[in-house]
């Protein structure tokens, strides 16, 4: 199946167009990229200046997606190879799966990591890998428990406590004078005050 396309020359390609989101925009590409690869435009494969292209995309657009988003346009992605465009999406696809999925195959990993290093022969090793298994929330039989209890009181039980407090409090403070009282006496004495 051959497609004619007939270009529009001098067609301004110009900045009114937002893309939304570098995603979407990345998306929209590939698909078009394809599409002309299918009907006969050779995308050679990615440079190393095609993945540090992509690389430095996906990045800013790790840091600040709506900063990215608004600095993307037209032109600019127009001026991107296919093959980057293609590595831009690939990355920002890995980027995009759930991290419930990928929290998951980590705990897994260093679960299996641990296991193994309970093998090894240095016994701190050992201990640490055996430590860090107890300590897995799974497991928790190192984790720490602290428990609160909350006991709930009237509003009068609660004046009556801290009157007693305050009671008490004052009783220290008339203590307090007593004993303060000769040593400033004795002290203006000796000042002449």
């Amino acid at each position: 199946m051959t497609i004619e396309l007939t270009p529009e020359l001098g067609v301004p390609l110009t900045d009114d167009v937002k893309i939304s989101d570098l995603r979407q925009g990345a998306i929209a590409a590939c698909i078009t990229a394809k599409l002309l690869e299918e009907n006969g435009l050779e995308i050679p494969p990615p440079t190393l200046a095609d993945k540090e292209t992509a690389a430095a995309l996906a990045t800013a657009y790790a840091k600040d997606p709506e900063r990215t988003n608004s600095a993307i346009t037209p032109k600019k992605i127009a001026k991107l190879t296919p093959a980057s465009l293609l590595q831009t999406r690939a990355i920002l696809d890995e980027f995009g799966q759930l991290i419930a999925k990928q929290s998951s195959e980590i705990r897994n990993l260093v679960t299996n990591k641990l296991l193994l290093e309970t093998e090894n022969p240095d016994a701190r090793v050992r201990l640490k890998a055996l430590e860090l298994l107890g300590k897995i929330s799974d497991v928790g039989l190192f984790t720490e428990r602290s428990e609160v209890t909350i006991t709930h009181q009237s509003n009068d039980d609660l004046k009556a406590k801290l009157r007693e407090k305050l009671e008490k409090l004052k009783a220290v403070d008339v203590e307090a004078r007593e004993v303060r009282a000769p040593v400033v006496d004795s002290l203006d004495k000796e000042l002449g005050l």
